[in-house]
C-alpha cells in the first residue's frame, strides 16, 4: 500500500492561496494552471494528476473535501504540524 505523500510548506501555502485562505502565497503560472487544472479534473485525470504530482493533488483534495483540510495546511505552512496529509 503507497504512503502517503509528504505535503510541504510551500505547497501548502500554495494552495490556501487558491482557495482564497489567509496564510497563502501565489505560486507560478505553471502551478496556478496545474491547480486549476486539477480542480476541473475527473476521477480518471485527478488520478493521472496524482500520479505526477501527488503532494498537490493531496493538499488540494484536503483542503476542499475534509472539514481540517485549511486548518491542516495552515498548521503546515507555518512549520506547526505534521506533513502527512
Amino acid at each position: 500500500m503507497p504512503t502517503a505523500p509528504q505535503i510541504d510548506s510551500e505547497t501548502a501555502r500554495h494552495v490556501l492561496w487558491h482557495y482564497g485562505r489567509p496564510g497563502g502565497f501565489r505560486p507560478g503560472s505553471f502551478t496556478q494552471k496545474l491547480m486549476e487544472a486539477i480542480d476541473a479534473a475527473d476521477v480518471i485525470h485527478t488520478a493521472r494528476l496524482r500520479a505526477a504530482y501527488p503532494e498537490l493533488v493531496d493538499a488540494m483534495n484536503a483542503a476542499a473535501n475534509d472539514a481540517d483540510g485549511t486548518a491542516r495546511l495552515t498548521a503546515i505552512a507555518n512549520g506547526s504540524a505534521s506533513k502527512e496529509a
